[in-house]
């Protein structure tokens, strides 16, 4: 039996005919692109598909709220790696947007 890598052909890129592969699923795989969103929010990187910087911190903070709820409900069942990221992450976001207000 064939597995999933091999039915993707093991790529993260463009398949022929196909979708594009994304990259494996995980907790920090999702938090990263949370982080990143709140991010775009706030006008530290360019929208990825207008490629323009937009600033929303109403939204920003939303997103940095969801962050934190995750961190509340996920305590105790994160890994090392998981639980320092998440913490770092908001963090990092927490004092930019305090920054940014």
């Amino acid at each position: 039996m064939a597995s999933e890598s091999d039915k993707t052909g093991g790529c993260c890129g463009q398949r022929s005919g196909q979708e594009p592969c994304m990259p494996p699923v995980s907790f920090i795989t999702f938090i990263l692109s949370l982080a990143q969103s709140a991010m775009v929010l706030m006008g530290e990187a360019p929208d990825p598909e207008s490629g323009r910087t937009l600033s929303n911190l109403p939204e920003a903070k939303h997103t940095i709220d969801i962050l934190a709820m995750l961190d509340c409900k996920t305590r105790g069942n994160l890994t090392s790696e998981e639980k320092e990221v998440l913490g770092s992450l908001l963090c990092d976001l927490r004092m930019l947007y305090v920054k940014k207000q």
